[in-house]
């Protein structure tokens, strides 16, 4: 039996569009390695520094970029450096000029560079707004004794909305 025009060309649509889908992965490649590209590219435009333990930095308006450099960090009754546990604050006297742990690990430090810059090795402190003057100022004496001169204090970035 012969069927009509419109019969034949509603069954070729038909056909046509209710086939099983394939799924173009050439594309869905392209896209990724686009997607990876971008990522890595824009991954360096904001610096953030690991704060692993809960301290609470001090606000601060300046819109300069953190460095990457050593990090000093003052927390829960302990000095880390880089994470490692150099000091304890309550083994520190109040006579202390220095401390003893952190200038340990600081002249490590030093000694694994192949000479020392003329203006001195980079060192990030973090402390919290809390922290006691007194203990800051030995922290940084040290970091200045052990040839550490660039010192910077790690803050939280203000939010402007507007």
């Amino acid at each position: 039996m012969k069927s009509s025009r419109r019969a034949g060309r509603i069954r070729r649509h038909y056909g046509r569009m209710h086939r099983a889908g394939g799924l173009n992965l050439v594309s869905l490649m392209d896209i990724f390695t686009i997607l990876v590209f971008f990522l890595m590219v824009n991954s360096s435009d904001v610096t953030v520094m690991k704060n692993t333990a809960d301290v609470a930095l001090p606000k601060s308006t300046a819109e300069q970029e953190a460095a990457d450099s050593l990090v000093v960090q003052v927390a829960s009754g302990v000095i880390l450096v880089q994470g490692r546990e150099v000091a304890r604050l309550d083994g520190i006297e109040v006579s202390d000029v220095h401390i003893a742990g952190l200038a340990d690990e600081l002249a490590f430090r030093r000694q694994r560079q192949s000479a020392v810059p003329e203006a001195g090795f980079q060192v990030t402190i973090m402390a919290g707004r809390d922290t006691n003057y007194r203990l800051l100022r030995k922290i940084m004496q040290t970091c200045v004794d052990q040839q550490f001169r660039q010192v910077r204090l790690a803050v939280e970035a203000e939010v402007h909305n507007g």
